[in-house]
């Protein structure tokens, strides 16, 4: 048995990790004011490693914030108890790489394309940076604010359909060129959706890049394939606000270069007020869907039947954004009330309020929330945004307190002299993304890709 020093109060522990660098199985004897850099050094030490490597640990299930002895007066531990302690690699503090300055908010941004960034403004416009900061594509696809954008994947790296969600009340579906021979020209809008007849708050695609949802603030989910059409399936008369309180004209050069006006496959009905947000589940045929809304619900779809199949309720939580965990199986749900909610997804309950498995408090509403890519080291993590212009990291093993946060826009003020609020947040290739207020920066958290961004530090 490793000992510490007699003349202090010591505690026995067991090391468990999941990571490359394991201890031999044996109970150490830790000194009860050990906090983490103490037993990170521990654990160095017995493994010899030729380059430290800071960790963090897990004390049944929640991550150590002070002293052992504060640990185990907390929860009534006795000092003969054998701790069985996890650790795990630490994540480096969050660093500013980049930003990619707008003239008007960014309600949306998405970092899921290697080497490029999508942008959706409340001017209209999708826009597409290279890792460099250079501007690619400015395409006015809409006539109002867009709301949400979604990478539609496919095979051709050279060739994204990007859709994207407005104010205008509809959908739209557009292909951006990314070839190196691409110039600005390169990007064409090819198709409305019409349907909704209430701005539009979400859109989200499925895997396979054959379908995507839609979310309303009239009550509905519209679900469409990602065919372009020949002809127009919604007459133009039919249309609900395609030119109504229109801030500028959509360029249409002839009829054969307009966007065809596609009708939807199905519109899933149960909310009984506002969709903030829809996503596909994580199971490989797309077959479920998730949505939140200001009815303080959040609902679980058959899509293939177009029926509500589960509903979590809360009491008086107007929800924001949702979002699933890397296994799908519980939903990550952020509401007006300043807290982003964890929900068992296979939980059933008779109960009018369903309890949440986990609350994570937030000083101001938090907006967005955005989860690793599957399969990513960061299994448990998530990055939320918030009103306050704060981005928090997360880690759902110890959830009383983010892990690290970092201020968007430092300094900066909103148009209500409050700070700039962070409108959406996205996390792939240990970056994360954040758009709001003031524009776009670029974050490295965690880790990921090792991209050569200009103005990183």
């Amino acid at each position: 048995m490793a000992s510490a020093s007699t003349s202090e109060i010591t505690h026995p522990v067991v090391f468990t990790t999941q990571t490359p660098y394991p201890l031999p199985s044996q109970k150490f004897m830790i000194p009860a004011t050990w906090k983490r850099y103490q037993l990170s050094q521990l654990v160095n030490k017995a493994l010899s490693l030729p380059k430290p490597i800071p960790f963090e640990f897990l004390v049944r299930g929640e991550v150590l914030r002070g002293t052992l002895a504060e640990w185990c007066a907390e929860k009534g531990v006795g000092e003969e108890e054998t701790l069985e302690i996890e650790y795990f690699e630490s994540i480096m503090p969050p660093q500013r790489m980049s930003s990619l300055p707008h003239e008007d908010w960014v309600s949306s941004i998405s970092c899921q394309i290697p080497g490029y960034f999508l942008t959706a403004s409340y001017d209209g416009a999708i826009r597409t940076f290279d890792y460099s900061q250079k501007l690619l594509h400015t395409v006015l696809a809409h006539t109002a604010p867009v709301s949400s954008i979604a990478v539609v994947p496919s095979d051709s790296p050279d060739s994204q359909l990007i859709a994207s969600a407005s104010h205008d009340l509809t959908a739209r579906l557009t292909r951006v060129d990314l070839s190196p021979t691409a110039g600005p020209s390169k990007a064409q809008t090819l198709a409305s959706l019409h349907l909704h007849t209430a701005p539009l708050s979400s859109v989200a695609a499925n895997a396979s890049g054959s379908h995507i949802l839609t979310s309303s603030w009239d009550g509905l989910i519209g679900l469409w394939d990602t065919s372009i059409p020949g002809t127009d399936e919604v007459p133009a008369e039919e249309t609900a606000g395609g030119d109504r309180k229109k801030r500028r004209k959509v360029a249409e050069d002839d009829d054969a270069a307009r966007p065809k006006r596609k009708a939807p496959t199905a519109v899933l009905k149960s909310h009984t007020a506002r969709v903030s947000r829809v996503v596909f589940g994580r199971d490989g045929a797309a077959a479920h869907a998730y949505s939140c809304g200001f009815d303080s619900t959040v609902r679980t779809w058959d899509v293939e039947n177009g029926v509500c199949t589960g509903t979590i309720t809360a009491s008086s939580k107007p929800f924001l954004d949702i979002a699933l965990s890397q296994d799908g199986a519980t939903a990550l749900a952020a509401s007006t009330d300043r807290t982003v909610c964890q929900y068992d997804l296979r939980a059933s309950t008779s109960s009018a309020t369903t309890p949440s498995v986990a609350s994570l408090a937030h000083p101001a509403t938090p907006s967005s929330i955005a989860v690793p890519q599957p399969g990513s080291a960061s299994a448990h993590q998530l990055v939320t945004g918030a009103y306050d212009g704060v981005v928090r990291l997360w880690d759902l093993r110890s959830t009383k307190a983010a892990v690290a946060a970092f201020k968007a826009w430092e300094g900066g003020k909103g148009k209500d002299e409050g700070p700039k609020k962070v409108l959406s947040v996205d996390w792939a290739r240990g970056m994360v993304g954040v758009g709001g207020e003031g524009g776009v920066e670029v974050w490295k958290v965690g880790e990921g890709e090792r991209v050569p961004i200009a103005g990183s530090a």
